[in-house]
């Protein structure tokens, strides 16, 4: 029954449509004849980016001012979910005084690979960490009234071609790695909206897919709250309404509105239907618009100064000392250090595109260290910031060094490397910053490396320098947090959320990422980031979990046991009550065996016992997955008793056979440590389950039994998939369609495609040319687009009729 049946039945036909799609760029529509109130969703997984006059959506204009937190990268190598809902808080707080209803955010799509151009804005390669720090987020977001956001549901795995790219992905790979995190944000933090992704998902738009939105959001998790499109994420505006999307963002100028009116008026559309997606509209709009009312405008109730402070304390949990070889860290009081590297005075501390942030205030490691009771004996710019060879910029370095006993070199990726809408092209740091380093581990310095950017990249300079600092993208507070861990004022607390792969070729989607034309293939399956490294053996340079400290930890007295039924033992981190098959429940003890008081990270993996006769042994797995992980701050020489819940779903895999979760009895190994590969404890445990498991021919595959997912025939792949899977490649014989094409197809056009295509690409290089790299990455979002995306993006600037005339042309012999 409809919640506001009596205000839809003085709804005109016109406007019950109108409110499917957004006013304006950022605002719902109002009926203000009805009492309905427009509300305002803006861009934020790590701030409110509430543009203030000519809005878009990839970070063109500019915002108001707004803190600046540690992008979600960052924020999940604290593996820390109370921080994550502190910052959530204070997230909330600032929309809320902005008179923000929906944050977008947080993302938490999984890191497949190390290139993804938007990695930044997501967590982890692990669904299970993903999901719980992004539950964490939700709760804090939403206990200031304001809505939060997930996004972008689902299997958003790359940037490039991504409003048209087919992800194609086998059922089991789908739940257990890339629709998991998200299972865990709507059961667990109750989120009020969700966004889908641009991206199809075999085949099937995301905004538009049945299974993913109906029979899996809806149904199995029981979603009952807001479907939002990405920004110009509608496709078929009246298969959305079917499947369950309220609202389309932005506004289509009553395009897609009037289509939805034609469609009733022909029947092809259950006027019943539309009348639902408005009542789930306006349940929604009522919701959150009260939490609004008191809102004393933008920024008037919000100490920005306490919220600079909550980004810095943010900032210092989520650095990752890599390396500290011979205790090359934490600096000692009056050392001679020599400041390095552009990053140091310029600080790269977020990405670029929808989640670029107007900062209040920006932090700098050199200001911060000056302030220090270190000695800085100079500083040097090192190497031009996008790239390209400079011997003054250089020499000059070498010289700055030559006067101090440790060398602070602060490189990374800059701005132009990590994006919205572009991949990376390869895992590799500029090679001026590479000749840089070389240079001054060749003068004999010590080096220690202040390492930025958002995602992984090679480090072959890594068995050469003193220690390596992670900062990820630290935000705003950043600068004074590299400080302040560097001189020992606080302790390196941070742990990889992603693996640190030795080169780009270890990587187990290395030969399929990304999906150049049509489609994208998951030939790895669920063998994605450490699950595929520890199953195959292939050796990292740092590991899932990796982190060091100032002082060292003992692990000790492992116990697995049975737990209650009714979620009793859980302790930090624990996963609740598993009914009728029990709970498996972790103990050890944890010490301090160093001089200082430092943080440690205990983690939980399990994974199914060696046994041949075991029913596990009939489907292929990983060699181990994260079961359970917490977060102890101790003292010199304290130690405390940890008590940790296995999370059930590491006891069991999804069978596409059943159509179902399975666990299968048997054995099962315990592995407890500081990292996936840094193993302390090892125990194992039987647990009860099914004996006759139900599996599919896939399941049998010895190319996936082996991991083996680098070398994956085409047989095997559409064995996996229970299908063939479709081409990956555009048909270049075929005429470029209104409907099916992208701009991006042009290049194998006509003579008049073919130039206007390299039209665009010129003044892609040309933008980069000048540094000019947001300028550039925006030119590719264009080049990418779907022909029928050219109405709505140019607001019918440059309309239908006109693309369907320019394709006429071009497709001309």
């Amino acid at each position: 029954m409809l919640a506001h049946a009596d205000l839809i039945e003085r709804m005109t036909l016109e406007e019950k449509a109108s409110l499917m799609s957004g006013a304006n760029f950022w605002n719902t529509k109002p009926i203000e004849r009805l009492g309905v109130p427009s509300i305002m969703l803006t861009d934020g997984p790590h701030g409110v980016r509430k543009q203030g006059g000519k809005a878009d959506h990839l970070g063109l204009n500019s915002s108001l001012p707004a803190t600046c937190f540690p992008t979600a990268a960052a924020l999940a190598q604290s593996w820390d979910p109370e921080l994550l809902e502190s910052v959530g808080r204070a997230l909330g707080a600032e929309a809320r005084a902005a008179g923000v209803a929906v944050l977008l955010g947080p993302g938490l799509n999984i890191v497949r690979n190390p290139l993804g151009g938007r990695s930044f804005e997501y967590f982890s390669e692990d669904p299970k960490l993903s999901g719980d720090l992004a539950a964490a987020m939700v709760r804090g977001i939403q206990s200031t009234g304001v809505s939060a956001c997930p996004k972008h549901f689902a299997v958003n795995s790359q940037e490039h071609l991504r409003m048209s790219i087919d992800e194609v992905v086998d059922e089991r790979s789908l739940r257990e790695i890339y629709l998991e995190g998200f299972r865990r944000v709507v059961e667990d933090g109750a989120p009020k909206a969700i966004m889908t992704s641009y991206n199809r998902v075999n085949g099937t738009y995301a905004n538009e897919h049945p299974h993913l939105v109906r029979d899996i959001l809806r149904g199995e998790w029981g979603f009952d709250g807001l479907i939002v499109t990405d920004w110009g994420g509608n496709h078929d505006r009246v298969a959305g309404l079917v499947t369950g999307n309220q609202l389309e963002m932005p506004s289509s100028d009553g395009l897609t509105d009037a289509q939805l009116v034609r469609a009733v008026r022909a029947g092809e559309l259950d006027e019943a239907v539309l009348d639902e997606r408005v009542d789930e509209l306006l349940r929604f709009v009522f919701a959150v618009q009260p939490a609004l009312a008191d809102a004393p405008g933008v920024a008037g109730s919000v100490d920005l100064d306490a919220q600079h402070r909550a980004a810095v304390a943010a900032a210092r949990e989520c650095l990752v000392l890599l390396k500290n070889t011979d205790a090359a860290l934490p600096l000692p009081p009056r050392a001679r250090v020599a400041v390095i590297g552009d990053f140091a005075a310029t600080p790269r501390y977020q990405g670029a595109g929808s989640s670029l942030v107007n900062p209040t205030r920006v932090d700098d490691a050199l200001t911060a260290l000056r302030a220090s009771d270190l000695e800085v004996t100079g500083y040097a710019q090192g190497f031009e910031r996008f790239g390209g060879r400079n011997r003054r910029l250089r020499d000059e370095a070498l010289r700055v060094a030559a006067s101090a006993d440790t060398v602070l070199a602060f490189i990374g990726l800059d701005e132009s490397s990590e994006a919205e809408g572009v991949d990376r092209e390869h895992l590799r740091l500029p090679q001026n910053q590479l000749d840089l380093v070389d240079a001054l581990v060749a003068a004999g310095h010590r080096v220690v490396v202040v390492l930025a950017g958002g995602s992984p990249v090679e480090l072959p300079f890594a068995d050469d320098v003193a220690a390596i600092l992670h900062t990820s993208l630290a935000g705003q507070g950043g600068g004074t947090a590299v400080a302040d861990v560097l001189t020992g004022r606080h302790e390196p607390s941070g742990r990889l959320a992603v693996s640190y792969p030795l080169r780009f070729s270890d990587v187990p989607s290395a030969g399929t990422f990304p999906g150049l034309e049509a489609t994208a293939e998951h030939r790895d399956a669920i063998f994605v980031g450490y699950r595929y490294y520890e199953t195959r053996g292939v050796p990292v340079r740092y590991a899932f979990g990796h982190g060091l400290s100032y002082t060292s930890f003992a692990y000790e007295g492992l116990e697995v046991v049975r737990g209650d039924a009714d979620g009793g033992a859980g302790g930090a981190g624990g996963a609740g009550g598993d009914g009728a098959a029990g709970r498996v429940v972790v103990r050890f003890t944890v010490r301090n065996t160093g001089s200082r008081a430092g943080v440690e990270v205990p983690q939980v993996y399990v994974g199914p016992g060696p046994s041949a006769s075991s029913p596990w042994s009939s489907v292929f797995h990983a060699r181990v997955q994260l079961a359970a992980s917490t977060r102890l701050r101790l003292e010199p020489g304290e130690a405390t008793s940890v008590e940790l819940a296995i999370d059930p779903r590491a006891l069991e895999y999804y069978s596409v056979a059943a159509g179902r979760w399975v666990r299968p009895a048997g054995e099962v190994v315990v592995e407890v440590g500081a990292s996936v590969a840094d193993i302390r404890l090892t125990g194992t445990i039987t647990v009860d389950g099914e004996t006759d498991v139900p599996v599919s021919d896939a399941d049998r595959l010895p190319v996936y039994a082996a991991a083996d997912v680098q070398h994956v025939d085409d047989a095997s792949f559409a064995t996996l998939l229970g299908r063939t899977p479709p081409p990956t490649r555009w048909d270049r014989s075929a005429p470029l369609t209104y409907e099916a094409d992208t701009v991006a197809q042009l290049v194998y056009a006509k003579a008049l495609g073919r130039a206007f295509h390299g039209l665009l690409a010129g003044a892609r290089r040309v933008l980069l040319a000048l540094k000019r790299p947001h300028a550039a990455n925006n030119v590719m979002f264009l080049i990418n687009m779907p022909f029928h995306k050219v109405d709505a993006f140019t607001k019918g600037r440059v309309n239908e009729r006109t693309v369907r005339r320019f394709l006429r042309w071009t497709n001309r012999r």
